[in-house]
């Protein structure tokens, strides 16, 4: 009975560890779980506690965990990983190579951190294992030399996925076109051919909660969905944009998968069926269309921002109905957290808006004065301060 009561201790403290750790959009849903955050700001905005202005070029958003936070720059054609404490102490700096330089420059996709390990997907297709706590590059992998895939037009952009001990990753060659690595030497468990698209700047989810746990993405023409323990195609529908463009993760809850895309895209709903083998679609909306924002989900409805469209939109996630759409702020990323919406728009500025499907319920709004090039990073909340990365600069501000 001891050792019974041991093993639940162990495995609920494992579990809380675990949830510690902040990925890409927490947990790639965009939804956020701090208690007792403020319900409104003051009118300059809440306080800003610290800010570093020396990343260098870069869109990557923060990973954070055991209270480090990571992130990745730019400077000179050089990639950095820097890590900070809660206070804006810089702890380490890594040289870890070439970083994209060719269009708005520097590092696009978030560090995932597993096991004592951090995965860095960068711009120039190298994916970079290191130790957590050395920053000792453990293996890499280029997605050219290694798997015959290619970079595409802004850069490869995508936060790894790791499902127990694999790496999962979009590789885009025609036979290697997504890949299981084994999380700690690299080495190639499994591979699909997808549909043989090149990669699409989105970052994969896994679902756990059907039959066939799988792997979702989408791919420069498709969406897949992967068997997560074999590499097997189980299902694939189209989906094109003008540019091949399809940065936003999915959204799945309770066997409905929804897909939102810019570019007249808009977006799709399937079920998945027969224990996940396959799809049906829903419902499709040209509404709620985000370019690289994302999407939220809370309770029955779907809130993010458009891109042709310049609105904020709520649509119905069973039906699609769409109940507001609002240009009264600039569209841009939105995240959640405790029924509010953390919006932040291209044009710079932060809101906290009320998540209701009657109306955009802005709260409060602030500018986003420090920083360089575009507001295109995804903010993080963590421990009650809300982190805004713009270019050179990371900001934390005290929200709770």
């Amino acid at each position: 009975m001891k050792v019974t009561n041991l093993l639940i201790l162990m495995c609920v403290a494992f579990s809380l560890s675990a949830q510690n750790a902040i990925q890409w959009r927490n947990d790639r849903t965009g939804i956020y779980n701090e208690k007792n955050l403020l319900k409104s700001w003051p009118e300059e905005g809440p306080q800003l506690l610290w800010h570093y202005d020396d990343l260098g070029e870069g869109h990557s958003s923060i990973a954070v965990d055991a209270d480090k936070i990571y992130v990745t720059g730019m400077t000179e054609n050089v990639g950095y990983l820097y890590v900070f404490d809660l206070n804006g102490k810089l702890l380490d700096k890594k040289n870890y190579g070439s970083e994209w330089a060719k269009n708005y420059n520097g590092p696009r996709g978030t560090i995932t951190i597993n096991d004592g390990k951090l995965y860095l997907f960068t711009g120039t297709g190298h994916l970079i294992c290191m130790n957590q706590n050395s920053l000792e590059i453990l293996w890499k992998k280029d997605i050219e030399a290694d798997f015959g895939g290619k970079n595409i037009m802004w850069g490869v952009n995508e936060s790894p996925l790791v499902v127990n001990e694999k790496v999962i990753l979009s590789v885009g060659g025609k036979e290697h076109n997504i890949v299981a690595l084994n999380k700690n030497d690299g080495s190639l468990i499994w591979s699909s051919p997808g549909e043989g698209d090149p990669t699409a700047y989105c970052s994969p989810l896994y679902i756990g909660d059907v039959e066939v746990p799988q792997i979702t993405t989408t791919m420069a023409g498709h969406i897949l969905g992967i068997d997560a323990a074999t590499g097997e195609k189980l299902w694939s529908h189209p989906y094109k944009s003008q540019r091949s463009i399809h940065p936003n993760t999915p959204i799945y809850n309770d066997n409905m998968l929804l897909f939102s895309n810019g570019y007249g895209i808009g977006s799709v709903m399937f079920r998945l069926i027969n224990g996940g083998r396959n799809i049906e679609k829903v419902w499709e909306s040209t509404d709620l269309e985000p370019k690289t924002g994302g999407i939220v989900k809370i309770g029955n409805y779907v809130y993010g921002s458009g891109d042709q469209r310049k609105f904020w939109y709520c649509l119905d996630w069973n039906t699609g109905e769409t109940k507001y759409k609002d240009n009264t702020f600039g569209t841009g990323v939105t995240i959640a957290n405790n029924g509010m919406l953390y919006c932040y728009s291209e044009k710079g500025e932060m809101a906290l808006v009320k998540a209701t499907p009657e109306k955009f319920d802005l709260v409060s709004k602030f500018p986003i004065t420090l920083g360089t090039d575009q507001h295109w990073a995804h903010p993080v909340i963590y421990k009650g301060v809300l982190y805004v990365r713009h270019g050179n600069t990371l900001m934390a501000y005290q929200i709770k």
